[in-house]
């Protein structure tokens, strides 16, 4: 059996994907959330289009945030400082 008695994830790298990731989709949400609202009624894409880019755009932003407040605990654990 070669597998690890505990699955490990690499900290490091999910650190700088969600890092790199929680401002983009922001940027992102804010972007096409602007975009719908000045959006007429016969422009292609639609409003309701672009307002689902930017919620799922928030999702996964929430969703990186989330990711990188989990890193950011378990980092702090490994080096034995524990947050509460």
């Amino acid at each position: 059996m070669s597998e690890p008695v505990h699955a490990r994830s690499a900290l490091r790298l999910r650190l700088l994907l969600s890092a790199v990731f929680v401002p983009l989709f922001l940027a992102g949400t804010v972007f096409f959330g602007v975009w719908a609202a000045g959006t007429g009624s016969g422009d292609s894409p639609g409003r309701g289009t672009l307002v689902v880019i930017a919620v799922v755009c928030g999702a996964l932003a929430l969703l990186a945030a989330a990711d990188l407040l989990v890193v950011i605990r378990r980092l702090s654990s490994e080096r034995g400082t524990g947050a509460p």
